[in-house]
């Protein structure tokens, strides 16, 4: 009688054993799928800190093209696109303050410069984290240009990151950036500008 209970016992166990693997084969899609969805939330938050595109500005306030900057290994790209600038090479920075304030953007600072650095390429103690190579500006008024800046990120909380807590913005000066002269390379007027923040806080 021992045995015959002994054995009913061990083919509930064993059937009970194969309903739960039946189950679990049953769930794995759905537990892959959610597997899937989380990973890609994840990779689009991921994105969101790490590409945005803004909107520029001239002295009147009207909108005069674009810039996209994506992270990328080696620094911070900036695909810059616009019209309506005068022809010719022009200084281009990012500035230390999120303000565009018409008309003469004197809202936005100086160039961001978290490491306390002389400005320009050709200083020995430069360049500002926020100096950059000049645009050149075709005979039509149109610029179209990528820019990499290779000591900036897009990740928030690093010392370099230019979503800090004032801001930062991007600016088009009048004329060339001469790579040396202090404190903004002798740019002259600043003629464009666009505020750089995270996307879910532009409005």
């Amino acid at each position: 009688m021992k045995k015959y209970l002994a054995l009913i016992s061990m083919i509930i166990i064993f059937m009970m054993l194969v309903a739960c693997q039946n189950d679990r084969d049953e769930m794995e899609p759905e537990l892959n799928a959610l597997e899937e969805e989380n990973k890609t939330v994840e990779v689009n938050k991921e994105t969101n800190d790490t590409e945005l595109t803004i909107n520029l500005i001239d002295r009147e306030g009207i909108d005069i093209g674009t810039a996209r900057l994506t992270e990328e290994a080696d620094g911070v790209q900036i695909h810059l696109t616009a019209h309506q600038l005068p022809e010719g090479l022009h200084g281009f920075h990012i500035h230390e303050k999120g303000l565009c304030e018409t008309p003469n953007f004197e809202s936005a600072g100086g160039h961001f410069n978290p490491d306390g650095k002389n400005h320009g390429f050709d200083d020995l103690e430069g360049p500002h984290a926020g100096d950059m190579e000049n645009i050149e500006v075709l005979a039509d008024g149109t610029v179209d240009v990528k820019v990499l800046n290779d000591r900036v990120t897009l990740k928030k909380g690093e010392a370099n990151s230019i979503f800090h807590d004032e801001g930062t913005t991007l600016i088009i000066h009048k004329d060339p950036d001469d790579y040396v002269s202090q404190p903004a390379g002798n740019a002259g007027d600043r003629i464009a500008c666009g505020v750089i923040q995270p996307a879910k806080h532009r409005k």
